[in-house]
Formats: C-alpha cells, structure tokens, sequence
C-alpha cells in the first residue's frame, strides 16, 4: 500500500461481485493453487478479514474502519487467477494489524506454497533479530520496513542493524517502504550489510505527487550498485497520471530495467488498492505483459523468477 485509500461503495460492491461471479478457487485437493496453471507471482499484496473477533485490529480500530469491508486471500485469488496469478507475497498491513503478523501467518498455512509473507517487527524491542528464525520457519520471507512509523530515526538503532545482518544469514529480505528521499540511507544500510537482500517497494514512491523527477530516478538507480537490490514494479495506480493504461510509467521501468536488470526486478499489484476506483488488476499486469515490449524471458524474470528466488525458494 502507498497510502490509505477510501474506496466508494461501488469500488466495495465491485470488489465482492467480482469474488461470487468467478466462484470456487482451482485448488489440487489440500489447500494449494496449481502453479502450473497459474505460473505468476504478485509479489506485493494485502489482505485483511472482516472476521475482527479472530483477528483483532490495531489502534482502537474497529470492523467499520476496514476499507474495503474484506478482502481476503479467496477474493484476492479469485482476482489473480484469471491473469494467471497463483502466488502472491502478502504484505503486512501496519495500518490495520500493527506489529501483529498472525493473520498473513494463517493465509499462508491455510494455502500452503500459495503466500510468502513480508512481516513487520519492532525493532524498538530488545533483540528484535531472535524472532527472525522462527518466524522464517512460518513462511514470513521478508520484513517491512517504513520511514514514516519512526520518520528520521526509521534506519537507526541496534535493532535495526541486527535485524539487517541477520537477514544476510536468514535470507529474509528487508522490504523499504519509502520516499526518494530516503534511498540515500538505504544505500548506506547497504553499504554496512552488502550481504543482506533488499527489495524496494513501489520505485520508493516516485511520481506518487504525479511528477516523475529524474533527480529521484538517478537515486533509485544508483542502489543498482549493491548486487542484492531488488525493485519491486507496482502500485501503478498511485504513480504519474495514475490512469490506466499507465504508459507514462513506462520511461521509468525502462530505466530501472536497464539499471538492475530483469533478474533484480519484479511485478506487483498492491491490491486491493490497485483494484478499485477504476483501476483493475488485469491492467497492472498488462503494462509490462503487453505494452513495454518485453522478450519473454525478461517477462519470465518480472513475473516469477525473481520474487521466487526471494520469497518462494
């Protein structure tokens, strides 16, 4: 997610008509999508469950505070499946869960090799790192980190840094929420821990005011030097013009294509925010499917070898 998003009662009516026309989930009988048939990752989506009783919110929220109402790993799916989706990285949603990585940890039990899971962990709390391992062994393959939850001071501390270094031995990936602004000090964490992988989110939210500066493109692509950034290509409805068919963006993925690679880069949606007021999941795939003249094994990397290396291997 790049921000809240309201969605209208038709962006909620839309997104539930979707669900009960397409039916049940193609399942192979205990739980787990046939990949085979459904070959792509989306490596960056939420989901939440209206059941609030099971899995409470954060903050004081409450059931009305969802927005859109659900949107579960079936609803999710049931948008996926049609443009050969089958694996989807879930991506804990601090707004509404916090620190509490519960929910993700039971989609991705409850569908097994369907979800990888990018957690959240405080790294305020003593020795944040021990958590790490056990939570590798449930399928959390990464950890979201945001410069917005502790702003200037979201990179420092003793936590932070353990938590970088014992990715480097885990494998689990720190997943950069961020602003242009803030590349400069990831490149740094990158500097200090070359050995730990690094995946930014969104192009680090360049264009999210609708002007796509090259000072910021200069700095995305200057962490291409760090040999385990990756990029992830998404959340287009909220960068540029923000209009489908989203061919403005198209500058830039060539940019960062060219500066990381196809094999350091990868396609996501950001539903469900990437699925309403307009936009659809089909198109977000369809930008680089079909309009960014691609060969197919430039596509074979954005659309599954690269988010499986990190999330699924």
């Amino acid at each position: 997610m790049l921000r809240p998003a309201s969605l209208s009662r038709r962006d909620v009516l839309a997104l539930g008509g979707t669900a009960a026309i397409l039916g049940a989930l193609p399942t192979m009988g205990n739980g787990e999508v046939n990949v085979s048939e459904h070959p792509f990752i989306d490596a960056h989506s939420h989901v939440w469950s209206p059941d609030t009783a099971k899995w409470p919110l954060a903050g004081g929220k409450t059931k009305a505070d969802l927005d859109p109402p659900s949107f579960t790993p079936e609803e999710l799916l049931k948008l996926a499946h049609p443009e050969r989706v089958g694996r989807v990285v879930l991506i804990q949603h601090h707004l509404y869960h916090s620190w509490d990585n519960t929910y993700l940890i039971d989609c991705a039990a409850r569908f097994p090799g369907t979800f990888a899971v990018t957690g959240m962990l405080d790294d305020t709390q003593p020795n944040p790192e021990k958590q790490m391992p056990a939570l590798l062994e449930k399928r959390v393959r990464g950890f979201r980190i945001t410069s917005w939850i502790r702003k200037e001071k979201w990179l420092s501390g003793d936590g932070m840094a353990a938590m970088w270094k014992t990715g480097a031995t885990t494998g689990q990936a720190m997943c950069c929420l961020i602003n242009p602004e803030d590349l400069p000090g990831v490149s740094a964490m990158c500097t200090k821990h070359p050995e730990t992988t690094v995946v930014i989110d969104h192009f680090a939210r360049i264009g999210v005011d609708g002007e796509i500066r090259e000072s910021d493109v200069k700095n995305l692509l200057a962490l291409a030097k760090h040999k385990h950034v990756n990029v992830k290509l998404s959340a287009y409805y909220a960068l540029g013009k923000k209009q489908e068919p989203y061919e403005d963006l198209l500058p830039m993925i060539r940019q960062v294509l060219t500066a990381f690679g196809p094999e350091r880069c990868m396609w996501a949606s950001d539903a469900p925010y990437q699925v309403v007021k307009g936009h659809t999941y089909g198109a977000s795939v369809a930008l680089l499917r079909n309009r960014a003249g691609l060969s197919t094994g430039d596509k074979e990397h954005l659309f599954r070898k690269t988010a499986e290396r990190i999330y699924f291997s």
